[in-house]
């Protein structure tokens, strides 16, 4: 659709919390009137959303709703008199940020489980010619604790394999070094390659609870420990890759060829999800893990998520909040600088 109805939130919603938000707006946990359902409204400001941006986000989230592994996007969009709302399903458990101890990673095989859904997800798009451009943790939603269903979500910068694009930011520990190295206002070819790097990146960070790296640039040290070893110009496996089996390590050599054009496709991982990815000594166990909570109890048997039942229904927000979670993101990164 081209033309959007106009309508305001409250007409069809009750607004229950806010569940995000960031430099694009919000996303917020509403109940459809209609359905009785709880949905997530993304809602774009008009001040700084284009409805040709907007259309374009909604149109490819529910062009690839069908897939198994991608958000359920419903056939649900308007505008409201300030912005732009879509709606989509809601996921109980939060995002795949929250699930990682930092510093520790998660069990490996609840990150095989996650890898093998989100590499679905990716291929599926590839296969349509799209490059998803944005793929971390904080866009991977869980729709349980474990990681064995989660789902793609946020295609607000997703584009056509071959797009230009103009370089706006210096980049985030997922973006691949040909986008780093190119300069701020800069030019380049949107690939599905860029994809497979931030997947393989997501899967560090999965498995360690840490970044590999600030930037994937040569200025960046932990980068530069890495290429040398990628490049075969050392022998020595960088500190933070030890704990990694070495069917994982090749796995990271396809993934993060610093040559786009050599690097695999996001399929590859398949061939390495029978494998032992982490080296038997390394694994984490909820035990002791750094910031669990040590109950008597099973772990399903949570406490806390009884309280937090008992306070969100009373409406206290029990969500991390942007703060903590940028917090967080800078502590993964100075745990990396100090590895």
């Amino acid at each position: 659709a081209d033309n959007l109805y106009q309508q305001e939130l409250t007409d069809s919603y009750t607004v229950l919390k806010e569940l995000g938000s960031g430099t694009y707006g919000r996303v917020i946990l509403a109940r459809c009137h209609k359905t009785n359902a709880n949905v997530a409204l993304k809602v774009l400001p008009k001040s700084n959303a284009k409805l040709k941006d907007f259309l374009r986000e909604f149109n490819y989230s529910y062009y690839l709703s069908p897939h198994a592994s991608i958000l359920n996007t419903f056939d649900v969009a308007f505008e409201t008199g300030t912005s732009y709302v879509f709606a989509q399903e809601y996921a109980s458990c939060g995002d795949l940020f929250e699930a990682i101890t930092p510093q520790v990673g998660m069990l490996e095989k609840n990150a095989k489980s996650m890898a093998r859904q989100v590499a679905s997800a990716l291929d599926f798009m590839h296969s349509k010619g799209l490059v998803h451009r944005d793929v971390k943790p904080e866009n991977i939603l869980m729709f349980d604790e474990k990681g064995s269903r989660v789902k793609v979500m946020d295609f607000g910068m997703t584009k056509k394999v071959g797009t230009l694009v103009r370089k706006v930011s210096q980049g985030i520990p997922y973006t691949p070094p040909e986008i780093c190295e190119a300069t701020k206002g800069e030019k380049y070819t949107v690939e599905t390659s860029a994809d497979v790097w931030a997947f393989a990146v997501l899967l560090f960070c999965t498995l360690t609870g840490n970044f590999p790296w600030e930037l994937a640039h040569c200025r960046d040290s932990y980068f530069t420990e890495f290429f040398r070893w990628q490049r075969r110009k050392s022998s020595k496996i960088p500190s933070q890759w030890r704990r990694f089996s070495p069917r994982l390590l090749r796995l990271f050599r396809r993934m993060l060829e610093v040559k786009p054009e050599k690097r695999c496709d996001i399929k590859e991982v398949y061939k390495f999800l029978d494998d032992d990815w982490v080296v038997a000594g390394h694994v984490p166990t909820v035990d002791n893990a750094p910031h669990k909570l040590k109950t008597g109890h099973d772990e399903n048997d949570n406490p806390m998520a009884e309280l937090n039942a008992v306070l969100e229904k009373h409406g206290i927000e029990t969500k991390i909040n942007k703060r903590m979670r940028e917090r967080r993101i800078s502590e993964w990164i100075m745990s990396a600088s100090c590895a």
